[in-house]
């Protein structure tokens, strides 16, 4: 009984000290769900019950093992996460600090994407590459973007700063800092340089479509009234 009391107890201050060092070098990615998901009750609900960021625990671990030649090993680490999580993370990504990945299921980060800082990413999110030919075949992300959940970057293009891709939008031309792109294919419409408002207002947000058919109903009116 005093061995297995033993046991429990080493057990119990193996995952105090896990949840500790978790607590400490990802301190950012928490807070950043915190500030940037309304459902976040706690930093504990969000260290324990948050896939999105189990899934960037692993990444990081995997990320060190394929930059260290350890291929095989890496991505058996990242299939294993992404069985358990629903998040598709591919070892040789390089992401930057405090990203948070919303909800998740579904997202697929591609080898050769790269993303920036305080990114946030909704479930359904892919990243990939086209075609088969190596180097560098996935998107580059800057730092501070916004993509709605189910959208779809492709190929080796830039996203800039500050930018807003729109849910189910497919992006496959680079996108200039400070805008938001929507539809399929991804159009951009420029926010008059602005930063995109952390607030995540996802309904108002500038359809290029709709404000060309309003300014044609407009010149029509004016037609009309000439």
């Amino acid at each position: 009984m005093s061995c297995l009391l033993n046991i429990l107890l080493i057990l119990a201050a193996l995952v105090t000290l896990k949840i500790i060092l978790i607590s400490i070098f990802f301190y950012g990615e928490i807070k950043a769900a915190q500030k940037k998901d309304p459902a976040a009750k706690s930093f504990l609900e969000i260290l324990i019950l948050y896939q999105g960021l189990h899934a960037l625990i692993t990444y990081r671990i995997t990320h060190f093992l394929y930059r260290a030649r350890l291929f095989f090993l890496a991505r058996l680490l990242s299939q294993a996460s992404r069985w358990m999580t629903g998040i598709e993370i591919h070892p040789g990504a390089r992401i930057g600090k405090r990203l948070f990945i919303d909800h998740g299921m579904g997202v697929v980060i591609g080898e050769t994407a790269i993303i920036g800082d305080d990114v946030l990413i909704y479930q359904g999110v892919t990243l990939g590459g086209t075609g088969i030919t190596k180097g560098k075949r996935h998107p580059t992300i800057g730092s501070n973007v916004v993509i709605g959940g189910g959208a779809k970057v492709l190929g080796d293009i830039t996203i800039g700063d500050n930018s807003y891709i729109g849910a189910n939008a497919v992006v496959i031309k680079d996108v200039p800092a400070n805008s938001t792109v929507v539809g399929v294919p991804g159009r951009i419409t420029k926010q008059d340089g602005k930063k995109i408002d952390v607030s995540l207002d996802h309904i108002h947000v500038l359809d290029p479509i709709m404000q060309s058919i309003e300014e044609l109903e407009k010149r029509i009116k004016d037609l009309e009234n000439k």
